[in-house]
């Protein structure tokens, strides 16, 4: 049974640098900048470059389990990236490489929404063109209901959904909303259509100009890549790898001045098409 987040590759937007420019606003404070927590970084060696992705437990905890377990158990090393839609997403984690496989672990249900509190960390993102309320926890776009809704709630808290926008990153599944496994895809660019059918699990935070790079298949194959595609060298968590070889990552928080000065800035660059999916997040990167 294939496996793929959108059988059809849309018309659509560009692509966004991973990580911003010099800032035109004030300079982000120490306390601005939050450190991934080793488990929650997934170190993927490609034979393109180095990809780093935030893994967000708050936003999909099964699935941040199931990425975590295989990654660190050497599943993903040496798997292809078997569909490449230019422009749209990168898919990978079928060890037959035809859309078809998976693990031997049982397949997991759809983490489509989640629950957030005032707890979360949530930045609203103002003049979005879209209806509703857009923004970020951590450095995952979100549309969600406003906190006065926790009021009414027995958990107080409410409902968010992850957003597709370029380098968010998704689980693939068969047709059944409950049959993800093994396999997952990089985001190019935004794709509204996945939102809310796919679960969003994290985030490029580095090396996107990599997913970029990866090879594709042709669209009139639905990006199947059959000759010499790219690979996943070495996958794992940074809290698998070696102290002396884990990358130390930086991500400036959504709810301070210096990124909403990131966000104003994109917000004047695209004027009234501006939308929470032309903001990438803030990142640094120290290497081992």
């Amino acid at each position: 049974m294939k496996l793929t987040p959108f059988a059809v590759a849309a018309v659509l937007s560009v692509l966004m640098p991973a990580v911003a420019s010099a800032q035109t606003g004030p300079a982000p404070a120490a306390t601005d900048w939050r450190t991934v927590a080793p488990e929650n970084l997934l170190v993927i060696d490609t034979s393109r470059g180095r990809i780093l992705v935030e893994l967000d437990p708050l936003v999909a905890p099964n699935h941040v389990v199931r990425i975590r377990t295989l990654a660190d158990q050497g599943f993903y090393d040496g798997l292809t990236f078997h569909r490449v839609l230019t422009g749209f997403m990168a898919q990978t984690g079928d060890p037959l490489g035809t859309g078809a496989g998976g693990s031997e672990l049982p397949d997991i249900a759809g983490e489509f929404s989640f629950r957030r509190g005032r707890d979360a960390g949530f930045a609203p993102v103002e003049g979005d063109s879209g209806t509703g309320l857009f923004g970020f926890i951590h450095s995952i776009p979100v549309l969600t209901q406003p906190d006065a809704q926790m009021m009414v709630t027995s958990d107080f808290k409410t409902t968010a959904t992850g957003l597709f926008c370029g380098g968010v990153v998704g689980m693939a599944r068969a047709g059944s909303p409950d049959s993800a496994n093994s396999q997952f895809f990089l985001m190019m660019a935004p794709n509204a259509t996945l939102n809310g059918t796919y679960t969003v699990f994290g985030r490029v935070v580095s090396g996107l100009e990599v997913v970029s790079r990866l090879k594709a298949g042709p669209a009139s194959e639905d990006g199947k890549v059959a000759d010499n595609p790219d690979t996943m060298t070495h996958v794992r968590t940074a809290s698998a790898l070696p102290e002396a070889e884990r990358p130390t990552v930086q991500v400036l928080d959504p709810r301070s001045p210096a990124f909403q000065a990131h966000v104003a800035e994109a917000r004047r660059a695209r004027g009234t098409t501006f939308n929470v999916c032309d903001v990438q997040p803030v990142t640094e990167v120290i290497a081992p």
